[in-house]
């Protein structure tokens, strides 16, 4: 089985030319080394706005297949647009499991102060594939170590 194989579809309508508009495949990375993949604003009409400390649901248009069980996407927010926008995923990175073929749908939050506004076709999220570890759990009594149960600043250093 082909862990770099991802089946994709286009759900809504135009979501195809969205995609197709950088050239090239679809979800090009932006660079021959970037590993996220962008995912667009596929929204019905031209624009959206996000009041400030709202959540409202993009739809990417596209739903994913990877062609291994053991790989699952990740989405995540773009830096660029939560730096500078305040607009980030909600829930911090969604998953989208590998038997999930809905269409994908990106909550953003507005984390500013300000009304933002969210266009058509307009790069929202980035899409990352990562490998899934399913353990095998075993009861037991975890073994000593020098940090044992010491949380957060329990070193004393930032």
């Amino acid at each position: 089985m082909d862990v770099n194989t991802v089946r994709i579809a286009f759900v809504r309508e135009g979501a195809r030319e969205l995609y197709a508009a950088g050239g090239g495949d679809f979800l090009a990375p932006a660079t021959g080394l970037s590993v996220g993949f962008d995912l667009r604003a596929c929204l019905a009409q031209n624009e959206a706005f996000i009041a400030p400390g709202d959540r409202l649901f993009i739809p990417a248009g596209i739903a994913v297949q990877p062609a291994s069980p053991d790989v699952a996407g990740f989405v995540y927010s773009r830096s660029g647009l939560g730096a500078r926008e305040g607009l980030v995923v909600a829930q911090g990175v969604g998953v989208i499991d590998p038997d999930y073929t809905g269409e994908i749908l990106v909550p953003l939050l507005n984390t500013s102060g300000q009304e933002r506004l969210v266009k058509r076709g307009e790069r929202i999220a980035q899409l990352v594939f990562q490998p899934v570890c399913r353990p095998r759990w075993e009861e037991t009594a975890l073994r000593p170590t020098g940090r044992g149960g010491g949380g957060f600043g329990h070193t004393g250093t930032l």
